[in-house]
């Protein structure tokens, strides 16, 4: 099997940063060098990483590459690319398809079109609908990462919210369930009030966006879905929390101590109520970017380990399904691509540290869903990893974005860090500017 050396790197790794040199064996890690030694025995090739961080490859355990049925705005094949492009090796994708991943059948034919077109690792969540709890029990737990719950309405029309189904739900399984929390009645009693008072229109400005899809709207149904779980003794992982109140349901011990876990996205880390005024419905999401108090108070959580996980939710639209205000515009953003320069970005003016970003993209994930030798940089696992070097400028423009959709709330940004390579289970699967489109993916197994 071809041995790499990867010399002189600082490599980040369980909180720490230290000078080394990792060494990779066909699919594997088989050696982490700190102390200066030659590697035994001598390897075919040696990458010399010096001014560079090495890192484990970002997990991401949220994304929406919108395949099957909504090819038109992203697809595996594409979104995989962005994803290795910007240093993640693995993702989760969520089953709000067309048709939706809510049978056994729909679960097993997406595995088949992630294992033909994925060049980075996957998996994939079973989405929960109004009664198709009985067939939790026939999952495959090493293979399933999750059970998906909309608690509030997205794309795709799989929201979960009548009081009688959810305890089923939450008592229907012992793997995780990660949910996305809005209350649906307080978002349409908004919805109502604003278009009662703009009757003239059809559509409202963005800057409505939050106040309808609002705090409140979030927090009572986080806040629902945390009860739920304490009562029924549910494994729970609350995606996307975008308010300060939210994070008072959360428990603050150890990660390993946790029944409720917590994610927060790269969207509501970087932006703030004040850049609708540039970017409009470019930041248009759901759950709504908020005012810049929740913004920090959400960064402070992470730091504080409040927060466990960072990921993107991309979810890729056509510029066109962008056009309109609060009411017809497409909720969603492509950020797969640039997630984890835009936290380095956020490390070099010293909101993070390099640590924390490791721990909260690479170390956690694997943990929360006991992904199986991923994560770590350590000897026997999976050689995912990710070369950046700091001090490098350049600046997003379209001719660089491989997502399928062409556009990024982030295009004109100028960044300090720049991806130089990127290793999926050992194999160079971006380098030199360039994705290896013929290599596939592992499917990941959990233990």
């Amino acid at each position: 099997m071809k041995r790499i050396l990867i010399k002189n790197a600082s490599i980040v790794n369980e909180g720490k940063t230290v000078s080394g040199s990792v060494v990779i064996e066909g699919e594997k890690i088989v050696e982490v060098i700190t102390t200066g030694k030659d590697p035994v025995p001598p390897c075919d090739e040696t990458i010399d990483a010096s001014g560079c961080y090495l890192l484990p490859g970002v997990i991401d355990d949220h994304v929406h590459f919108r395949d099957p049925g909504l090819t038109h705005k992203a697809d595996i094949s594409t979104e995989s690319r962005a994803a290795a492009a910007g240093g993640v090796t693995s993702i989760m994708d969520m089953p709000n398809t067309n048709p939706p991943v809510t049978s056994i059948d729909a679960l097993n034919a997406k595995f088949d079109l992630m294992a033909e077109k994925s060049v980075v690792n996957y998996s994939c969540y079973f989405g929960a609908s109004s009664n198709n709890y009985r067939w939790f029990g026939k999952l495959d737990a090493h293979k399933v990462c999750g059970i998906k719950l909309f608690m509030g309405s997205s794309t795709g029309n799989m929201l979960v919210d009548r009081m009688y189904m959810l305890p089923d739900i939450f008592s229907g399984t012992d793997m995780l369930i990660a949910t996305h929390c809005e209350s649906q009645d307080i978002i349409k009693a908004n919805t109502d009030k604003y278009k009662k008072r703009f009757s003239s229109t059809d559509d409202l400005s963005i800057r409505y966006h939050p106040i309808i899809r609002s705090a409140e709207a979030c927090f009572r149904s986080s806040e629902l879905a945390v009860n739920l779980a304490h009562k029924t003794g549910a494994r729970l992982h609350i995606l996307h929390l975008s308010t300060f109140r939210e994070l008072t349901l959360l428990e603050n011990k150890p990660l390993a101590e946790k029944q409720i876990t917590a994610e927060a996205c790269i969207p509501h880390l970087i932006f703030s109520f004040k850049n609708y005024r540039k970017l409009g419905t470019r930041i248009k999401c759901n759950p709504a970017i908020k005012s810049e108090n929740n913004r920090e108070a959400i960064r402070a959580a992470v730091n504080s380990d409040l927060i466990d996980v960072i990921a993107t939710d991309h979810a890729p639209h056509l510029l066109k399904d962008k056009e309109g205000g609060a009411l017809k515009a497409a909720s969603g953003m492509p950020m797969v691509q640039f997630s984890l320069v835009s936290m380095l970005q956020l490390v070099g003016e010293g909101v993070f540290t390099i640590e924390k970003i490791v721990e909260k993209m690479c170390h956690a994930p694997a943990d929360i869903f006991s992904i199986n030798n991923r994560g770590y940089i350590r000897p026997g696992y999976q050689a995912d990893l990710v070369l950046v070097r700091p001090d490098e400028e350049w600046t997003v423009t379209k001719d660089c974005i491989l997502s399928k959709c062409q556009w990024s709330p982030l295009e004109g940004k100028t960044f300090k860090w720049k991806v130089e390579k990127t290793f999926a289970n050992g194999h160079p699967v971006y380098a030199d500017g360039q994705v290896d489109e013929a290599y596939r993916g592992q499917q990941l197994l959990f233990k």
